[in-house]
């Protein structure tokens, strides 16, 4: 359980640095009228699934 933990933290931790490297992607929507600001991140959140579902796919075949 301890390896799992560590391997994860690593994993966060590379996806936070790449992160705030890439910063917003294409396709994410942004409006800003005035004083209103309106962020969706629809392609952020369509990667973040991807990598989360692979991460867990290979920890799932460990098991």
């Amino acid at each position: 359980m301890g390896k799992l933990f560590i391997i994860l933290g690593i994993i966060f931790l590379v996806i936070g640095i790449i992160w705030t490297f890439i910063g917003r992607l294409p396709g994410d929507i942004h409006f800003k009228v005035r004083n209103v600001s309106f962020y969706f991140p629809i392609v952020t959140s369509i990667v973040i699934s991807i990598i989360l579902t692979i991460i867990f796919s290979i920890i799932g075949r460990f098991r």
